[in-house]
């Protein structure tokens, strides 16, 4: 039995999607809905049971599952970057999963949890996932510094050799339309794109940048969960692990891709940053994917031109009512 969590969210169902290509129907999926249309993720997946992740912990802990766990794959987090609330980030990122951590390893379950690239800050001190790097980084919100402590908790119980973190960096793809402002450029631009004919990015403010050749490491989810999949296959591949392509592409390159795939004539317009952005906007992500390949991961990651030419066409047809997998 695989549990997920976050398994009606975005990654996190892209995942339950690949286990059930991989033959798996024995899931546990912990997330809680309330009033998003995440439900819908759900609608075509294979899994036996829905907790709400408020009430699954004490399940968990009272032994009342119903089969023997061979996997947690934790994804689930409040994943948005600009929220407020402090306690409650705390006890969702970083509380839940040392409880979970905990448990997988005296029960000896393989565990693989999301961190996250925010981890990383503002970027000025790289982006290796080399973990003596850890305790020098700096996030620059609330959301990363949830993550991080997990991170640093994980490295000082040195069991970090037993379990597998990964920093995610721009993932965009299926399943991510109940995201709102949390959602990928390409989902967001599309419709603008199809009536305005044109699309709006940030002029630069960085003499080594030209006006929308700011750059990210933007990673398709069907590689994402590629990558979680082999990590849950392979227990002796542990610590923390980028997922991004190890190519950062401008936004540019991104609307190039877009409207190559929606067969419009490219027109962009590029327009002044909000002030309360200048001061902390990122020129520049590139995940270092250097540890992830001598763990044995070798499958090719699809580009940024490929992978957009997929999601537009193939998922963002306006007349799907999901626009997922």
């Amino acid at each position: 039995m695989i549990i997920v969590t976050g398994g009606a969210g975005f990654i996190g169902s892209a995942f339950v999607h690949k286990l059930n290509q991989e033959g798996y129907r024995d899931i546990i999926i912990v997330d809680h809905i309330s009033e998003s249309a995440k439900w819908k993720n759900l609608v075509p997946l294979k899994y036996r049971e829905f907790y709400h992740k408020d009430m699954f912990l004490d399940i968990l802990m009272a032994e009342e599952l119903p089969a023997e766990i061979d996997a947690i794959v934790h994804m689930g987090a409040c994943s948005s970057t600009t929220e407020k609330d402090g306690d409650y980030l705390f006890e969702n990122n970083y509380r839940y999963t040392q409880i979970l951590a905990e448990f997988a390893l005296e029960n000896d379950i393989r565990f693989v949890y999301a961190s996250s690239a925010a981890t990383y800050g503002d970027g000025k001190r790289g982006f290796s996932d080399d973990h003596s790097k850890i305790d020098s980084l700096r996030p620059i919100n609330m959301y990363g510094y949830s993550k991080q402590y997990f991170d640093q908790w994980a490295l000082q119980r040195e069991i970090l050799n037993r379990i597998a973190g990964i920093k995610f960096f721009n993932v965009y793809g299926p399943n991510e339309y109940y995201k709102n402002d949390m959602s990928s450029v390409i989902y967001k631009s599309v419709p603008v794109i199809r009536a305005e004919k044109k699309i709006k990015l940030f002029k630069s403010y960085h003499p080594d940048y030209g006006d929308g050749e700011q750059k990210r490491d933007f990673v398709y989810v069907k590689d994402c969960v590629d990558v979680m999949y082999w990590l849950m296959q392979h227990p002796e591949a542990n610590g923390i692990f980028n997922l991004g392509t190890g190519q950062a592409r401008s936004w540019n390159d991104l609307a190039t891709a877009v409207f190559e795939a929606l067969e419009i004539p490219l027109n962009i317009e590029y327009i002044d940053m909000p002030e309360v952005l200048k001061g902390a906007y990122q020129y520049f992500t590139q995940a270092d994917m250097t540890k992830l390949r001598a763990a044995g991961y070798n499958k090719v990651f699809t580009s940024l031109h490929d992978g957009a030419i997929d999601y537009v066409r193939n998922y963002l047809n306006p007349s799907e009512v999901n626009l997922g997998f």
